[in-house]
Parts: C-alpha cells; structure tokens; sequence
C-alpha cells in the first residue's frame, strides 16, 4: 500500500470511527500509532516520533489559558451571576415584544466573551430564560432558537477555546486570532437581535411582550444594568484589552480574567467554597480531556503529514480546477458537512493540519482563513444530527420542547451564520480590521 492511499484510509477511518460513536482522542491516537509502525516500522521510529509530539504538546506554554478561561466562565456560572446579569436585562427589556429572547442573546454573548466555550451560555439560559420565555407564550421554536444560536457564540467570541487550540496548531498569535473573532462574533449577535426583533414586529404572538412588568424610568434601567452588567463587561475588557494594548500575553490575560471572576463574585456576596471547588474540578476535567486530544492530534498530524496525505488532498483539489475562490468554497463546504456529524474539536484536529498549507500556498491569510474556519464551525453546533447545542438543550428543557422544536429553531439561525460567514470571505478586513491595530 502507497503511502498517499494509506493517508487516504487514514483521513477515511477516522471520521467513520468518530461516526460510530468511539472517543475521538483514542481512535486518532490508535491510528497514529498503527499507521506509523507501517510506514516507518517499528522500534525507536514511531516511538520517536510520539514522543516528541506528546511532550512537544505538553510544554507548549499558550495551552495554561485553557483551565484559567475556563476557570473564569465557570465561577461566573456557579456562582450565579448570570442570573444576576438575567434579571437586570430582563427588568430592563421584558416589557418589550421579543424582550426576553432579545434579552437571552445579549447576555449569551456576554457570557460568550467570558468562557470560551458553548455549554454555559445555553445552560444557564436554558435553565433561566427558556421556561420564562415558554410562561409568556414564546413561539417554542424562537425561544429554544435563541437559546443555542446565543449559546454557540462562546465558541467565537474571545476568549474562544476553539481559537487557543487553531493558534497552537496552525502556529499562530492567539491574540490576534482574539482580535480577529471580535466583529464577526459580534456582527452575528447582532444578526440574530435584529433577526428576532423583525420576527416578532411582524408576528407579535411569537415574541409577545409582558405588560405585567412595572415600567421603570431611566435612572433606573441605568442603575440596574450598571450595578449588575458593567462589572462583568469591565472583567471582559479588562482581560481582551491587556492583549489588545500588548500588556499581557493570552495566557497572561487568563489568569487575571480568573482573578477578576472571583474578586466579582466576591464583591456581589455569591463566592463560596463550593463555587471555587466545582470550577477548579471543571477547569481540570476540561483540560485533561483537551490535552489528551491535543496530544493525539499532534501524532496524527505528523504521521498523516509525514505520509504524503497532505499532498494528496492538494493535489486533489488543485486538479480540480476551481481557482483560489473555488477551493475555498470547497474547503468551507467540507467543513460545514463535517459539522453535521462530528464535533468540533474532531473537525480542527482533522482540518487544521491538511488545508492550512493549501491555503497558505494560494496566497491567503493564514489568520483570515482560520477565523473563517471558526465562523463556519458555529453552524457545526446548530446542524443536525450531531448539533451540539442540540443535545445540550434537548437535555434541560422543559418537555413540551421536542427535538422537532429544537431543529426548526435552529434553522431560523443557520442562515445567518452562513451570511456572517459569507460577508467574512467578501470583506476581509472584517477579521483583519483590528488584528492591525494590535499594539506589539
């Protein structure tokens, strides 16, 4: 067997093992170590080889922002401060049509922009806001909608975990891939505000607004947003803005984001022992299960590159005679199929190492492509069968919320996804605009 047809099996097996349903770090791992053992025989070869991947993974300094980001989301999930943030907007805006779906986006981006990751945004909304929003008589599909498209943005928005694990594997400025997600994570947040606005002006009994509420006057809607949002919105420009001003590396800026978390709960009276137990045992799980994946994808990649099977896939898609916009079209679709059955971080580990050169080659920006890649993974939690932000949901709400409820309201929001996505790939500067601005 031909080196390029082995890279071929080896791409082939890995996502139909993933399919099936076996853990992702043990079957790319157990790939790797067959793989190379046929290739480059036994002995010290492929050992050799794992072995610097492994330790190469381990010391790689970017990876300690991981439990510090997640650590930060985490404290400001247990501790209660979402439902704090929640009931101050909800105050504010309930009274308005579509208010507490508006209200649910708004603080799923806040929340976007403090932990990394997707589940504690549709968590804590699903947990808070959902059944608000069912009690007033919200349009079922709208309201879990808003809930996991919402969600979805802790992905994108700085601080992305998805963004630190591209950084290390395509070696690149974390911080300016940080800089780089901020419009179009914020341009989508804003796509789906005006989306659910416009729904429920033209429907009002999808989004109806609660005229129980008292209406309150503007000192103070400023005084509740203040004394409940901007504590959390200073922690966020605290941490992006010590990168942004060249003060503080990512990992750097991790650590303070986690201290500023518990000096917030602290000072809102919800820090208690417990609080800080559960986040530093969530920080470790999520590390150590990130690590392990990080550790066999670095095997992979330099058995499946060492292979030839990166040369095979661009020889494939540069005979295919599309041009540079053709293949990446190519390229974004096969990511978005990928969404539908595999989860994210499979898809980098799989992606990363093959198509960066590729694009590298036709003359792209390594840093616009890799937040493409991010934008075009948020449909990947949306889409099913395997929509994470699905089954998350599916596993809180109340049960008059089916599956059907959750699919339908996926979709009012995966056309936006894919304009954010497109509007990216025709206006660069949208990534590129303030990664240029960065203070060295």
């Amino acid at each position: 067997m031909s080196s390029y047809t082995g890279a071929i099996l080896m791409f082939a097996l890995v996502i139909i093992s993933v399919m099936l349903g076996h853990p992702v770090a043990f079957t790319i791992g157990g790939l790797s170590a067959w793989f190379g053992l046929l290739w480059w025989g036994g002995g010290f070869n492929i050992a050799d080889v794992l072995a610097k991947n492994v330790f190469g993974t381990v010391d790689n300094y970017i990876y300690a922002a991981i439990p510090m980001f997640v650590f930060m989301g985490a404290i400001l999930e247990k501790s209660g401060l979402g439902e704090v943030m929640y009931e101050a907007l909800h105050r504010v805006m309930g009274n308005l049509r579509g208010g507490l779906a508006l209200v649910t986006i708004l603080i799923c981006t806040l929340f976007a922009a403090s932990t990394g990751i997707i589940a504690t945004g549709i968590v804590v909304m699903g947990l808070l806001a959902l059944p608000q929003m069912l009690d007033r008589r919200y349009d079922k599909r709208l309201a879990a909608g808003s809930v996991m498209a919402g969600g979805t943005l802790g992905i994108l928005i700085p601080p992305s975990i998805m963004l630190v694990v591209i950084g290390s594997l395509a070696n690149l400025s974390v911080g300016k891939l940080f800089m780089g997600a901020l419009l179009p994570g914020f341009l989508m947040s804003l796509l789906y505000i005006i989306l659910v606005t416009g729904i429920c002006y033209l429907k009002p009994n999808m989004g109806p607004g609660y005229q129980g509420k008292e209406k309150l006057k503007l000192f103070e809607k400023f005084k509740i947003v203040f004394t409940s949002v901007v504590p959390a919105i200073a922690l966020i420009l605290a941490v992006l803005g010590s990168i942004f001003f060249g003060l503080a590396s990512p990992t750097e800026a991790s650590s303070l984001g986690a201290v500023g978390s518990v000096i917030i709960a602290a000072c809102y009276k919800k820090l208690k022992w417990t609080t800080v137990k559960e986040a530093c045992i969530e920080s470790m799980l999520s590390y150590g299960m990130i690590i392990w994946l990080l550790t066999t994808a670095s095997c992979y990649a330099s058995v499946f590159l060492g292979a030839g099977g990166g040369e095979a896939i661009a020889r494939f898609l540069l005979g295919l005679g599309l041009g540079r916009t053709g293949i990446l079209v190519v390229i974004m679709l096969v990511i978005f199929l990928l969404g539908m059955i595999m989860e994210w971080i499979a898809i980098i580990i799989l992606c990363v190492p093959i198509f960066f050169p590729i694009v590298i080659s036709l003359g792209y920006d390594p840093l616009w492509f890799a937040i493409l890649i991010s934008v075009c993974m948020q449909t990947a939690f949306l889409t099913p069968p395997y929509g994470t932000a699905l089954f998350i949901l599916k596993g809180i709400a109340p049960k008059e919320v089916t599956s059907a409820d959750l699919w339908q309201g996926a979709w009012f929001f995966i056309p936006l996804q894919l304009l954010t996505l497109c509007a990216c790939m025709l206006f660069p500067n949208i990534i590129l605009y303030l990664p240029k601005l960065m203070i060295k």
